[in-house]
C-alpha cells in the first residue's frame, strides 16, 4: 500500500493521482501557475463564478483549499450573480493596461448553462475586448444535459460559440487537468476568451489522472500575434477589435488546435469504411458502448471502423476532420442534444469529392439515430451503432447484443423515492399557504414544493428563472380570476437577482406577496453564504424603501430579533402565526412581503457537528399507544423524522431520533401522545466490544476488476461509502471511475453512485451499463428495487448486498394512506436480479450495536467485502476510513461487523441478541373467561389477537366490556365459516372502536411503565420528562398551544385511569362532548354494519373484508378525527351500496 494523503490530489507533481472533476478544475489552477512559475513568469489567478450543478461545489472546494490558493497566488471571489463575475473576470485582462507590477493574470470564469445565458451580454463584451497575452481567461459553464438539478436541460455549445468562444470539452478529470492548461495557452496565443464544457457526468465524476512536472506548448505555423485588450468599445477601436476576432484570434484559435494535436484519431486501420466521432463524455460512453457490442480494438480494425476523439467542438479544426473522412463511406457523429459537430463536419466536407455520409441525429431514413432529448448513454449509444453497422457488416457480436435487447422486460417500480425537505427544514413550514392560494416556485430547495400536494404547499403553477419570480403574475393577473399572488423565492436568489422582480412588482402595482425564505445559506449547491446577502432589518428597511406596502417577519424564535431594531411597522411574529399572516398581507393592495426567518436545517446540523452551534438538549418522543398514526404531527411539520412505524395496534408515528434536526414544528400535532425529554446520558443500553480486524477471516475473491453500484437515500453517506471504496482502491495502485448521481436526490431523494475499478487505465464510461454490474449494494431497498438502477445487475454475475430497513418516504409522512410495499415484493425485486443476495436490516443493526444508524453504511460495506464482491484488501478499505476522517473508531467498528455477519453470523448475532422483553400483565379470570367465549384455534392469528385484545379492554373498562366483544368476534367467526381473514379483521377493527382514547384512556396509557422504560433506555436514567398536552378547557379557552407538564402531573394522570369507570355513565364528566358521542355510536353502528353485510346472500367476501377493515381509517383526536369518521362513513355507505347492489342483481338471475 503506497503513501498517501488526500492532498496529494493537488501536490503531487508526477504520477497517478483521484479526483473528482470539480476537483481537478481547481488543481488545473494550481498547475498553470506551477507551469508559468517554471518558465521563469510570475502570474496570478483571479477566480470568480456563481454556484451551480454541475459546478456548485467548486467554490467550496476553493474555500477549503485556501491554503493552497494563497500559496499559487490564486485570488478567488465569488460573484453576486454570473454577469457580474464575467465582469470582473474581464477585467483581470486590463490589468496591464493601467499598471501592474505582476506579469500577467489568468482570469476563469464559473457557472452553470442558465448563468451562461444570463452573462451572455458580458461574455459577449468580454471576448469581443480580448485577453491579455501574459494572462489570458477561461469560461468554464456547467451543462446538465438531463436537468438532475436544473429548471432546464442545459447544452452550452451553441451559446459559446455565438460569442466566438473556443470550446473545450473534457471526458473525464485527465482531460480537465490537460485540456485546462491549453484552455490558457490558446487564450493568450489568440486573444481570445477560452471556453471548458463540463457535463454532470464529468464535474460529478472522479477517476485517476497521471499527472507530470513538465507540459510543453504547441508551437504555431502562423505568424506571432500579440492581442491589446481594450473596452473602449467605441468608434475606431471597436471596428478594429471586431476585424481582428474573425481575421486574426479565431484563425489562431484553429491553429492552435490543429497544432496542439487536441483532437486525435484514437483508432484507425487500412481498410475502414466507417468513421465514428465524438467528444467529452460521449467518447468514454462510445467505448463503452463498443465493449458492450463485443469490439475491442482487434474488432474494429476487422470491421473497418475509425474512431476520431475531438477535444475542441468549436471551432472545429478541418484538416483533422479531411484526413479522418478520407476512404470512409459514411461517418456517425456521437454528441448530446442538438446537432452540433454534426453540422460543422457536413460543413467542412461540403463539396468534397467522394465525402462520406454523416449521419448522427437521424439516420439514412429519417429515424432517430441519438436522441436530442435527455442524455446519451453507453446502452442508448449501442443501440444507434447497431443499428448503423449492420448496415453495412454482419457482426456476430453486435447481432448477438441486438438480439438479447428484444428479450428485455420494462418493469415498473413499486413506489418512487422523490426528493424531499430535510428533517427540520424551514421550508416544511415556510412554503405552507392558505388553501386556494396560487403560488409561484422558485429556484432552490423550496422549489421540491412541486413534488408535493397542494394541501400541503398550495397550486404551485411552476417556476421562472432564477431572478424571474413573480413577474409572471404581471402578465397572467389582467386575464385571470384569481386577485392574488404568493411568490416564494430565496434569499440568496433575491440577492443574485430577485430584488428587481419585486422592483418590477411593484412598479405594475399589482397584488402580490412575496414570501422571502431568509435561512442564511445557499443550501441547494453546499450550504455556501450568499454574496451581497443582507441582515433581515436591513432586507426589510430596503424593501419599504423599494415601495413595499407591508412587511412582516415571521420566525421559528422571534426571540433572537428582540433586540434588532426593526424599521417602523415590521412586526416579529412567531412560525405559528404564518397562514394567518399571509391571509393579512393578500389583503392588503400591493406588492407586500412576508420575511421567513430560519436558518437552513442542514447547515445548523453542520455547525453542530463542527462545534459552532450548541444543539437543543430537548428531544421530542411520541408514546406509540396513544398515537393514533392519524398522520396530522406529518402534516403539520411536513418532516421526514416524523416516521410512520407498524405496531401490534396498528400503524402509528415515532420520532426518528438520528435525522431529528429538533425542530419542534412536530408538537403542532392535535395529539396528547407527544413528549419532550432532556436526555442524562446514562444509557442502560448495551454496546458492544471492540473487534480486531485479526479475528476476521480473508473473504475469498477473484479478479481484479470489478464494478460497483450503490443505491440509498439522499443526504445518508452513499457517496461516503463510494469515496472509500475509491480511495482503497488508489491505495492498492488501481485505476478508478466513479459517478455520484445526485443533483436534487440529494435532498432525501434516490442517490445512485456507481464505481468501475480496474487495474489498467481502461477508456470508458463510469456510469454503469445494463449488465455490467458485479456488486449491487442497496443501502435502501426501495431506491435499490427501482428497475432504472436495477438495470445493471444481472443474475448470473450480480452479487446484490441489501438493507431490509423500510425507510418511509416523504408521502408516508403526510399521507396515511401510503404505506411501504409488500417487503417480500421489494426484495425479491432485487433477489431475482442477482447471483447471490445477501440481506441484513443495516440501520437496525446499527442503533443496537452504535446506538446510531449513520453507522449502516459501513456496517454494510463490511458485509459486502466479506461476500468476496470487493477484490480489495481489509487493510486498504479500513485505511481509507481513517483517510475519511469522520468517527473513525466508529466506522472501523461498522466495517468489522459488517464482515462478521458474514463470516461468523452466529457470533453476531450473540451480541445483538435482543434483551429479554419485559412480560406482559398476566390476565385476569375475568378476562380468561371472556377470551374463551371465542373458539379460536389455538397457535392461529386469530387466537393471538384475541389473547392480546380481550385482556386489553378488561383493562380499559372492565369484564363485562370485554365479552361485549368477544361475544361479537365469535358471532362474526361463526357467520364466517371455514376463514377466519373477516373475523381477524373484526378482532382488530372492533377493539380500535371500542378502546377509543378519551381522557381516561390517554391517562391510563401514558401511566404505562413501558413508557419511562423506553425513555430511560432511549436516553438515560434520570432524563427529565414532560406530557405535551392540549386539554381541551384550555383550547376553548383560546390557548393555540400544548403546555409542558412534568412528572407533578403523573397524580392526575392516576386520578383520571381510576375514574374510567365513570365512562358512558351520566356522571361522566367528559362524555358530553360531541366526539365521545361519535366515538360511542361508531360501536354499535360498526356491529350493525358487519352483520348486515353478512345477511346479503352470497356476499361477497372481498367486499365484506373491506367493510370489516374500514374503521382504520378513523384515526386522530378531536377535529381530525371527526374529519375521519366522515370519510369512514362515506366508504362505509358506499361498500354496502355495492353489497346490497349485487345481492339485488344476485336475486334476479
Amino acid at each position: 500500500m503506497e503513501q498517501f494523503t488526500l492532498e496529494d490530489r493537488y501536490l503531487r507533481e508526477d504520477g497517478t493521482v483521484y479526483l473528482s472533476g470539480v476537483q481537478a478544475l481547481v488543481r488545473m489552477l494550481f498547475d498553470r501557475v506551477r507551469h508559468d512559475r517554471a518558465a521563469g513568469a510570475s502570474p496570478a489567478v483571479f477566480v470568480s463564478g456563481y454556484e451551480g450543478s454541475p459546478l456548485a461545489g467548486y467554490d467550496l472546494e476553493l474555500g477549503r483549499r485556501s491554503h493552497l490558493l494563497e500559496k499559487h497566488d490564486v485570488v478567488h471571489r465569488p460573484g453576486l450573480n454570473e454577469e457580474l463575475a464575467a465582469t470582473a473576470v474581464m477585467g483581470s485582462q486590463l490589468t496591464a493596461s493601467v499598471g501592474s507590477s505582476r506579469g500577467g493574470v489568468t482570469g476563469f470564469w464559473y457557472g452553470k448553462a442558465p448563468g451562461l445565458d444570463r452573462a451572455t451580454d458580458a461574455l459577449r463584451h468580454a471576448n469581443l475586448a480580448g485577453t491579455d497575452p501574459a494572462g489570458g481567461a477561461v469560461a468554464l459553464v456547467g451543462d446538465d444535459p438531463n436537468a438532475k438539478s436544473s429548471s432546464v436541460p442545459c447544452a452550452s455549445e451553441l451559446a459559446l460559440a455565438d460569442l466566438a468562444m473556443p470550446v473545450f470539452f473534457p471526458s473525464d478529470s485527465q482531460d480537465v487537468l490537460d485540456f485546462g492548461l491549453h484552455a490558457v495557452e490558446l487564450s493568450r496565443a489568440s486573444g481570445l476568451w477560452s471556453s471548458m464544457k463540463l457535463v454532470a457526468n464529468v464535474a460529478d465524476a472522479a477517476s485517476t489522472a497521471h499527472v507530470r512536472p513538465t507540459w510543453t506548448a504547441p508551437e504555431l505555423a502562423l505568424p506571432a500575434y500579440r492581442h491589446k485588450p481594450s473596452t473602449r468599445l467605441l468608434g475606431t477601436t471597436l471596428m478594429a477589435l471586431e476585424r481582428s476576432l474573425y481575421t486574426e484570434r479565431l484563425p489562431l484559435a484553429v491553429e492552435y488546435v490543429r497544432a496542439s494535436g487536441i483532437n486525435r484519431i484514437v483508432q484507425e486501420g487500412p481498410a475502414d469504411r466507417v468513421g465514428i466521432v465524438t467528444a467529452g463524455k460521449s467518447y468514454l460512453d462510445l467505448m463503452q458502448a463498443l465493449r458492450l457490442l463485443g469490439l475491442d480494438a482487434d474488432a474494429l480494425s476487422r470491421n473497418g471502423i475509425r474512431i476520431l476523439k475531438l477535444g475542441v467542438i468549436h471551432p472545429l479544426e478541418p484538416s483533422i476532420v479531411r484526413r479522418f473522412a478520407d476512404g470512409l463511406d459514411e461517418i456517425v457523429v456521437v454528441e448530446e442534444k442538438r446537432s452540433f459537430v454534426e453540422s460543422a463536419i457536413k460543413e467542412i466536407l461540403y463539396g468534397t469529392a467522394g465525402a462520406p455520409a454523416v449521419y448522427g441525429k437521424t439516420g439514412p431514413d429519417g429515424r432517430t439515430l441519438c436522441t436530442e432529448l435527455g442524455e446519451l448513454d453507453p446502452d442508448a449509444i449501442a443501440r444507434a451503432l447497431a443499428t448503423r453497422l449492420s448496415e453495412h457488416h454482419e457482426i456476430p457480436s453486435v447481432t448477438a447484443w441486438r438480439r438479447q435487447r428484444r428479450r428485455e422486460r420494462i418493469s415498473v417500480p413499486l413506489l418512487t423515492r422523490t426528493p424531499y425537505f430535510c428533517s427540520g427544514c424551514p421550508h416544511n413550514s415556510s412554503t405552507k399557504v392558505p388553501e386556494g392560494t396560487l403560488v409561484g416556485g422558485g429556484i432552490g430547495c423550496h422549489a421540491m414544493a412541486l413534488f408535493m400536494e397542494p394541501e400541503q404547499v398550495g397550486d404551485v403553477v411552476g417556476l421562472t428563472q432564477m431572478g424571474g419570480e413573480g413577474a409572471q403574475w404581471l402578465g397572467m393577473e389582467p386575464f385571470v380570476d384569481a386577485s392574488h399572488f404568493v411568490q416564494n423565492i430565496g434569499d440568496g436568489t433575491f440577492t443574485h437577482s430577485g430584488s428587481l422582480a419585486v422592483r418590477a412588482a411593484v412598479a405594475a402595482g399589482v397584488n402580490i406577496t412575496y414570501k422571502i425564505l431568509y435561512n442564511a445559506t445557499v443550501a441547494m449547491t453546499g450550504g455556501q453564504d450568499a454574496v451581497g446577502g443582507l441582515s433581515v432589518e436591513r432586507l426589510a428597511s430596503l424593501l419599504l424603501v423599494e415601495g413595499v406596502a407591508k412587511v412582516v417577519i415571521t420566525s421559528d424564535e422571534p426571540k433572537r430579533l428582540r433586540g434588532v431594531r426593526m424599521p417602523d411597522g415590521v412586526e416579529v411574529r412567531h412560525r405559528d402565526e404564518l397562514l394567518s399572516t399571509q391571509e393579512e398581507l393578500a389583503r392588503v393592495p400591493g406588492v407586500t412581503v412576508l420575511i421567513h426567518d430560519q436558518e437552513c436545517a442542514a447547515e445548523k446540523r453542520r455547525k453542530r457537528r463542527r462545534g459552532k452551534l450548541e444543539t437543543p438538549a430537548t428531544k421530542v418522543v411520541i408514546n406509540e399507544r396513544v398515537c393514533e398514526g392519524c398522520g396530522d404531527c406529518g402534516e403539520k411539520s411536513n418532516c421526514l423524522s416524523v416516521q410512520p412505524v407498524s405496531t401490534e395496534f396498528g400503524r402509528k408515528t415515532t420520532i426518528h431520533q438520528s435525522s431529528c434536526n429538533v425542530d419542534y414544528s412536530c408538537l403542532a400535532g392535535d395529539c396528547p401522545s407527544f413528549m419532550t425529554v432532556v436526555p442524562t446520558g446514562r444509557k442502560h443500553r448495551r454496546k458492544a466490544g471492540e473487534i480486531t480486524a485479526a479475528e476476521l477471516p480473508a473473504p475469498e475473491t477473484s479478479g481484479t476488476d470489478f464494478t460497483v453500484r450503490i443505491t440509498g437515500v439522499g443526504g445518508t453517506g452513499v457517496v461516503t461509502v463510494a469515496q472509500i471504496l475509491a480511495t482503497a482502491a488508489v491505495l492498492e495502485g488501481k485505476q478508478v471511475r466513479t459517478l455520484d448521481q445526485t443533483g436534487l436526490a440529494q435532498k432525501g431523494g434516490a442517490v445512485v453512485s456507481d464505481l468501475k475499478i480496474t487495474a489498467e487505465p481502461t477508456p470508458q464510461a463510469p456510469k454503469l451499463a445494463a449488465g455490467e454490474c458485479d456488486l449491487y449494494l442497496a443501502c435502501d431497498v426501495l431506491v435499490g428495487a427501482d428497475p432504472a438502477h436495477l438495470s445493471v445487475a444481472d443474475s448470473g454475475r450480480t452479487t446484490a448486498v441489501v438493507s431490509t430497513t423500510e425507510v418511509p418516504t416523504g408521502r408516508m409522512v403526510v399521507d396515511t394512506t401510503v404505506s411501504f410495499p409488500d417487503a417480500a415484493a421489494v426484495r425479491g425485486a432485487i433477489s431475482d436480479n442477482a447471483a447471490r443476495t445477501v440481506a441484513l436490516d443495516a440501520r437496525e443493526l446499527a442503533e443496537i450495536l452504535f446506538d446510531d444508524d449513520q453507522f449502516a453504511n459501513i456496517l454494510q460495506l463490511g458485509a459486502a467485502h466479506q461476500t468476496g464482491a470487493i477484490p480489495l484488501d481489509a487493510a486498504s478499505l479500513e485505511r481509507a476510513i481513517e483517510l475519511n476522517g469522520v468517527a473513525v473508531a466508529g466506522n472501523l467498528q461498522a466495517f468489522r461487523r459488517g464482515r462478521q455477519l458474514v463470516a461468523d453470523p452466529d457470533a453476531l448475532h450473540a451480541v445483538v441478541a435482543p434483551a429479554a422483553v419485559a412480560a406482559s400483565p398476566t390476565p385476569s379470570a375475568a378476562a380468561l373467561r371472556a377470551r374463551a367465549l371465542v373458539h379460536a384455534e389455538p397457535g392461529s392469528e386469530l387466537a393471538r389477537l384475541l389473547d392480546i385484545r380481550v385482556p386489553e379492554l378488561v383493562r380499559y373498562q372492565n369484564a363485562r366490556y370485554a365479552r361485549e366483544y368477544a361475544e361479537f368476534v365469535e358471532r362474526v367467526r361463526v357467520l364466517e365459516g371455514d376463514s377466519t381473514a373477516i373475523t381477524e379483521a373484526v378482532a382488530r377493527n372492533l377493539h380500535k372502536l371500542m378502546a377509543y382514547k378519551d381522557e381516561y384512556e390517554v391517562a391510563r396509557l401514558s401511566l404505562d411503565p413501558a413508557v419511562l422504560a423506553g425513555i430511560e433506555e432511549e436516553f438515560g436514567v434520570g432524563s427529565r420528562y414532560a406530557y405535551r398536552l392540549h386539554p381541551p378547557f384550555l383550547r376553548a379557552m383560546g390557548m393555540k398551544r400544548k403546555i409542558a407538564l412534568g412528572p407533578k402531573f403523573r397524580p392526575v394522570f392516576v386520578a383520571l385511569r381510576a375514574a374510567r369507570k365513570l365512562r358512558g355513565t351520566r356522571w361522566d364528566p367528559f362524555g358530553k362532548a360531541h366526539v365521545r358521542k361519535v366515538e360511542r355510536e361508531l360501536v354499535g353502528q360498526y356491529r350493525e354494519t358487519i352483520l348486515t353485510a353478512f345477511g346479503t346472500e352470497d356476499a361477497d367476501r372481498g367486499r365484506l373484508l373491506a367493510l370489516a377493515e374500514l374503521p382504520d381509517l378513523v384515526r386522530g383526536y378531536e377535529d381530525v378525527k371527526l374529519a375521519n369518521v366522515e370519510a369512514y362513513h362515506r366508504e362505509q355507505a358506499a361498500l354496502l351500496a355495492d353489497l346490497v347492489r349485487a345481492d339485488r342483481l344476485g336475486a334476479n338471475t
